[in-house]
């Protein structure tokens, strides 16, 4: 625990220089406008000296104070979004693209902070410095860490799990929160002021997820115009591909086609009337399997030739 105490009271004292500057300064022009004054009023005789209580301390805030409270989560959001900044241009430098700053801070402006328990971890001192520690818890959305989770597994970096574990944050759903978040609470020129304590693992953790997920989105948004991109050139060719398809078409339908013969019936025979009853051939059938007519075998008769009968004495009857 003296440890602990050691490390706050350093930055105890580093805090405390610019509110003991400041006041100091307002005290020397304080000393200076009282001088003068003394010195008119001696010439004049008519007023009593007026006296400064040098003695004056800044009086001691509250940690849990509501003004502290909304300080403080001003704070944050602008050391967040600072962070997250360069965690971002350097995840764009190493891809070879620029990202737009505008992508980071919505994604920033969409933590939900909460601050709790406050409580003194070292009292006010001499400087009106009081060091406080709160439970503070930052609630990212579910896109964020998923998209988070996939940059970080592709450049090779530690689980969100792990690196929660190793710097004693907690995970409750969406929600990552510090118990042992530590702040410095004062007053500079009647103004309170509230500076964060060193470099929380929070605030470097919760920076380099939106960090990461304002790359992704950004490489998502450019993965998906290249894939229109390529179903618009699948879409233009199939378009092209059917226009010629449908050119041939209509050619083919206006183009004229060559006719076909008929098929024609076998022609019949041809008969001889002049003196001899032999019929013409016919002509030779192209059909297939077709058989060619035959003309009828007649009995040859000559009147010219007279019948004969020869008796035979030797044949029996």
């Amino acid at each position: 625990m003296s440890v602990v105490n050691k490390k706050w009271h350093k930055w105890q004292r580093i805090a405390g220089i610019g509110l003991v500057c400041s006041l100091a300064v307002a005290g020397c022009n304080r000393s200076d406008n009282a001088e003068d004054q003394d010195n008119l009023e001696t010439a004049d005789a008519t007023t009593a000296q007026p006296t400064v209580d040098n003695s004056e301390v800044a009086p001691a805030i509250r940690c849990d104070n509501p003004m502290v409270q909304d300080r403080l989560k001003s704070a944050l959001e602008s050391t967040l979004e600072r962070q997250a900044q360069v965690f971002a241009a350097n995840y764009a430098n190493n891809a070879g693209f620029d990202l737009d700053d505008d992508i980071v801070e919505d994604k920033v402006d969409n933590i939900l902070i909460d601050v709790q328990n406050a409580a003194v971890l070292q009292e006010t001192n001499s400087n009106g410095i009081t060091t406080c520690q709160a439970s503070v818890s930052m609630t990212l959305a579910s896109e964020d860490l998923y998209q988070a989770s996939q940059v970080h597994s592709a450049n090779n970096k530690p689980s969100l799990q792990s690196r929660l574990a190793q710097n004693n944050i907690r995970i409750n759903n969406n929600m990552l929160i510090d118990d042992a978040f530590t702040y410095i609470v004062g007053v500079q020129e009647g103004q309170v002021r509230v500076r964060i304590a060193g470099q929380p693992a929070l605030i470097n953790i919760v920076s380099d997820i939106m960090a990461g997920s304002a790359f992704g989105s950004v490489m998502e948004e450019q993965r998906a115009e290249r894939q229109a991109q390529q179903a618009e050139a699948r879409r233009r060719q199939a378009a092209q591909i059917a226009q010629e398809n449908e050119a041939r078409r209509q050619a083919q339908m206006v183009t004229p086609v060559e006719p076909i013969d008929p098929i024609r019936p076998a022609t019949p025979p041809t008969i001889n009337n002049e003196g001899s009853q032999a019929a013409t051939p016919p002509a030779p059938d192209t059909r297939a399997n077709a058989k060619t007519p035959v003309a009828p075998k007649t009995t040859p008769k000559d009147d010219s030739i007279d019948m004969v009968i020869v008796e035979d004495e030797s044949a029996t009857y």
